[in-house]
């Protein structure tokens, strides 16, 4: 395939995942601005990220620190989300990274952030495990509360809102079950905690996608309806 090819199939999926944006989005009573689209580029390279960004995507997403600090500078364009696992000892990088971290999950991650942002901004979301899956990551429901109001009171982080990855498989109750959970979830945190701006739900990917617009989600994870199906992943 040349990269003639490979640009115009990548236009044509971002296409296709916006045209799937704005029919939920009506189906909803919602307005398609209202979503932002993270395309999640792992293991995929800088010249095929480039191509997205020639498609009008503006806000790309890695799961892993050490592969977004070689891709970013050879990209050379774009807004970056981390939406994997972050590990403390990659905190200080991750800051100067990324426009928002989605994967906050402990109190221990969260001044570990504030340690090393030298007075960078830093925004952030927190993620909530909602289905008991251990390789999902996420804080649980239960300690919640706790992290929001360590970063409200104890950090200068900003709290953009929360995360979740939905359950497995093609449930569609199920998924929108969890996504209406993360929703009320923060509904109920920006009543305690004013002073945070807590709008963002960060939620649905390719397969889950429809369920959690139908549930609000505000930012939309997707990969590989964008760039097709990923080589293996080279590891952290």
């Amino acid at each position: 395939m040349t990269q003639a090819d490979a640009a115009a199939g990548i236009a044509a999926r971002v296409a296709t995942v916006r045209t799937r944006v704005a029919a939920v989005c009506h189906e909803a009573s919602r307005s398609p601005d209202s979503v932002t689209l993270v395309a999640v580029c792992k293991t995929f390279d800088a010249e095929t990220v480039r191509h997205g960004l020639a498609a009008g995507l503006t806000e790309l997403g890695e799961n892993r620190v050490q592969e977004a600090q070689a891709k970013i500078p050879q990209v050379g364009g774009g807004r970056w989300h981390l939406v994997g696992h972050l590990q403390r000892n990659k905190a200080r990088v991750a800051t100067q990274l990324f426009s928002l971290i989605h994967s906050v999950d402990s109190v221990r991650l969260a001044r570990r952030l504030e340690a090393v942002r030298a007075d960078r901004p830093c925004n952030v979301l927190i993620q909530v495990n909602l289905t008991d899956a251990q390789t999902q990551g996420g804080i649980e429901p239960s300690g919640l509360s706790e992290l929001a109001s360590v970063i409200d009171r104890e950090t200068g982080l900003t709290l953009r809102g929360l995360m979740t990855i939905g359950p497995m498989g093609s449930d569609v109750t199920a998924s929108r079950a969890c996504f209406r959970r993360l929703r009320e979830l923060r509904d109920s945190l920006r009543g305690r905690l004013p002073n945070q701006p807590i709008s963002e739900l960060s939620m649905g990917m390719t397969d889950d996608l429809d369920a959690a617009l139908m549930e609000g989600a505000t930012i939309v994870r997707v990969g590989r309806a964008i760039f097709g199906t990923r080589s293996p992943d080279p590891g952290s």
